[in-house]
């Protein structure tokens, strides 16, 4: 194996032994380490193991508390609030997702609103854990601003990624997890590394001018114009105004801010019960046989095959967990100085 490729049991028992040296309690640390290397094995690079140094730079700076003490009030049969004491969003979104799950078998449906939280990385990560459990997963979370506003010259809304996923018959459920801007900023920041072109109509420089150089891309545009504008409007009222926490322009900025200014970040997770509609092995078999039938339609290019929201992820999850999880040059040096300083051993031949 390539020194680049790693492992994903042996990365995530790197990133969780290293978090727990920087004096992350047991549940954090676990599905934080969870929560990376199940989004690097699904391809999306933005969000997953490559953060780890981000992450631990908040712990040291006291943006993100490492020994949570959380705070659940059920405000009604189905629903609650949960105050994630500024922990890492990882860990409060799974939380949410446990509690969500919970509400729902008892009644049907579940929705957790969470605030004082960080940062939660891949929406994926809570609404598959909720697909498991035979439901309907749904997660949300809103971010600094970041969207040019549909016929502004400024931003105002962040990515505020959308999160949905249901289970089928014979593989992973399907999952639908996408920013309401065209692409996210840690992308641009892969690109600016890479030294490559951004593709067109993804960004804008500061002056509302779209511009394909990544270093000058100081907004993403949203998705289908005034549509992701509005979608974008939709998850910060449930992720701001369902939880009390800042909206827009008023959210710190995940990088440029103080890393000992806490974010007070919100986050919105739904279960909902398919048997409470459909019986579930029904269910199941239809989404199987749906998603197969788009899968067979006719390709407008006869060299990219059909596919469902999902598809591209699993693919790579299939490869990657036989293969590992490939690291840039400089994600290897940085996770060898982490090890370094945590006293780990990143060393291929080590017994991590």
């Amino acid at each position: 194996m390539k020194k680049n490729v790693i492992r994903a049991d042996r990365l995530k028992k790197f990133a969780k032994d290293v978090l727990k040296k920087a004096g992350v309690c047991e549940n954090a640390a676990e599905h934080v380490s969870e929560g990376l290397v199940q989004t690097s094995l699904r391809g999306v690079d933005s969000h997953g193991i490559r953060l780890l140094p981000h992450y631990l730079k908040g712990v040291r700076g006291g943006r993100i508390n490492p020994k949570p003490a959380y705070r659940f009030k059920k405000t009604s049969a189905s629903t609650g609030l949960l105050d994630a004491d500024h922990t890492f969003g990882h860990a409060a979104g799974m939380e949410a997702a446990k509690k969500a799950i919970k509400l729902a078998k008892k009644i049907g449906s579940g929705h957790v609103a969470v605030y004082n939280s960080t940062h939660f990385g891949a929406a994926a990560y809570y609404a598959l854990e909720i697909a498991k459990h035979d439901m309907i997963g749904m997660s949300f979370t809103h971010a600094d601003s970041l969207m040019k506003s549909h016929g502004g010259k400024r931003v105002f809304f962040g990515t505020n990624p959308i999160c949905f996923a249901a289970p089928c018959k014979g593989e992973d459920p399907f999952c639908l997890d996408m920013a309401t801007t065209m692409i996210n900023f840690n992308k641009v920041k892969q690109l600016r590394e890479s030294g490559s072109k951004a593709p067109v109509g993804v960004g804008a420089d500061k002056y509302g001018v779209e511009t394909t150089d990544p270093n000058k891309i100081s907004m993403l545009l949203p998705i289908g114009g005034y549509k992701g504008y509005g979608l974008g409007a939709m998850v910060e009222i449930l992720c701001s105004m369902m939880t009390g926490m800042p909206y827009g322009p008023n959210i710190s900025s995940m990088y440029r801010a103080p890393m000992n200014e806490k974010r007070f970040l919100g986050h919105f997770v739904s279960a909902i019960r398919i048997d409470c509609f459909q019986d579930v092995g029904y269910f199941k078999k239809r989404m199987a046989l749906m998603m197969n039938e788009l899968r067979s339609e006719p390709a407008e290019d006869k060299r990219a095959p059909m596919q469902v929201a999902g598809d591209p992820e699993k693919k790579t999850a299939d490869i990657r967990s036989r293969s590992g999880i490939p690291l840039k040059e400089a994600e290897y040096l940085a996770f060898k100085e982490i090890g370094k300083e945590y006293g780990i051993d990143f060393d291929e031949d080590s017994d991590l």
